[in-house]
């Protein structure tokens, strides 16, 4: 997804007035909802994963010393639904 698609979302907003003239509401299709969604919720995935390698780097490259869990320890409690 890129910066331009999220602009071409955020100028398709469409306002709410009140009898005022006053912006009370902002109103997105689905699908433009729906792509918004998804790129702050791919901003955060990116955040996560570069605080990940942060640790990962002081950790010299352990995983263990970085706090990450085997998954071969872990796998039994997933959540599996």
């Amino acid at each position: 997804m890129t910066v331009e698609s999220i602009i071409n979302v955020l100028k398709s907003v469409r306002f709410v007035v009140d009898a005022k003239g006053q912006k009370t509401a902002a109103q997105l299709s689905i699908s433009d909802w729906e792509t918004l969604l998804n790129w702050i919720e791919d901003r955060e995935d990116e955040a996560i994963f570069k605080e990940a390698m942060r640790q990962l780097k002081e950790a010299g490259g352990n995983p263990q010393k970085a706090g990450w869990l085997d998954w071969e320890s872990v796998k039994s409690q997933w959540d599996k639904d």
